[in-house]
């Protein structure tokens, strides 16, 4: 069961920190970019090439201090079928070096469409009976405002493959109060999701307690994961809003159980491209100012939750 091997490799590196792989090319370093430039031009088969080797060397330095990344596809798919190709050798690379996989492709549809999209994504695609993997993941991220229907199709194949889902509850950004904040009867609309996520995932859980089925809720909202915590207590968070968008350790911890388990926090930027914080910055050395940034991050947050008397360690 997917929760099961998160929350294994979680203890035993003492880490519930995501790396979020949204590769940008502007922010990558000339001299990775450079010689795919010189060598195919300015195309998507040199920003492929450039994406792939950058994530790559972030894997290298961080695999075995983090227990899983998450790559948003949407920095691959703005370049073709070169940057879907990148997505998925990044994928399959992050699993050979025993990461778990975390698709972020905020999915969902109507029925037929989202059995697709869970096919695609954490099931097989069927080829006249034959079962292929289309895009390699252990989990994914879902819009769940189609209703069960959406969802029906993924949790089928959680069951089937093992695999996880993390439903949209909450998410980081600002303007997420313009409908996830609409009050329906008595309670808000996040509110109802949590509760609906809570009702699926009761029926997935694994030895430690917890299911396979998850939810995002954002680090910029401290108070409100309070609330969805008890709303949704078996559910694993995914946390997505620490460092550059604003979220801190403190602001983590109510997304955590008294268990010290029930979250992972995702970072992206601020891992990324630390290298374009030290004060060197030597480009050539990106990839240890990543491998810093996610160690710091990790004891920021463990710190706190021990503070809160919430070690899983």
């Amino acid at each position: 069961m997917f929760i099961d091997y998160l929350i294994e490799s979680i203890k035993k590196k003492k880490s519930p920190v995501v790396v979020g792989l949204d590769p940008r090319l502007e922010l990558i370093p000339d001299c990775v970019k450079k010689k795919y430039y010189d060598k195919y031009g300015k195309t998507f088969k040199a920003a492929s090439e450039t994406i792939l080797e950058f994530n790559k060397v972030i894997i290298d330095n961080v695999y075995d201090i983090v227990p899983a990344v998450k790559p948003q596809i949407a920095f691959y798919e703005q370049y073709g079928i070169e940057g879907l190709d990148a997505y998925i050798k990044t994928c399959k690379y992050a699993s050979s070096k025993g990461l778990l996989i975390i698709g972020d492709v905020k999915r969902g549809d109507i029925g037929s469409t989202s059995k697709a999209y869970s096919s695609a994504y954490i099931g097989k695609s069927d080829i006249e009976g034959e079962k292929l993997e289309a895009f390699p993941a252990d989990a994914v991220t879902v819009n769940p405002y189609l209703g069960d229907d959406c969802l029906k199709e993924f949790i089928e194949d959680v069951e089937k493959y093992s695999k996880g889902i993390f439903v949209l509850v909450k998410t980081s950004n600002p303007s997420s109060s313009q409908i996830q904040n609409l009050m329906s009867g008595d309670k808000k609309i996040y509110e109802i999701v949590a509760l609906m996520v809570d009702g699926w995932s009761s029926n997935y859980v694994g030895e430690y307690g917890y299911s396979s089925i998850g939810a995002v809720v954002g680090a910029t909202y401290p108070e409100e994961a309070k609330m969805l915590r008890k709303l949704m207590p078996n559910s694993y968070f995914l946390v997505p809003g620490y460092g550059a968008q604003g979220g801190t350790a403190e602001d983590v911890v109510n997304s955590f159980n008294d268990d010290g388990l029930g979250a992972v926090v995702n970072s992206s930027r601020a891992i990324l491209y630390a290298y374009k914080r030290e004060e060197d910055k030597l480009v050539e050395n990106y990839g240890a100012a990543a491998r810093k940034e996610a160690m710091k991050m990790r004891d920021a947050i463990n710190k706190v939750l021990e503070k809160h008397g919430k070690k899983y360690w």
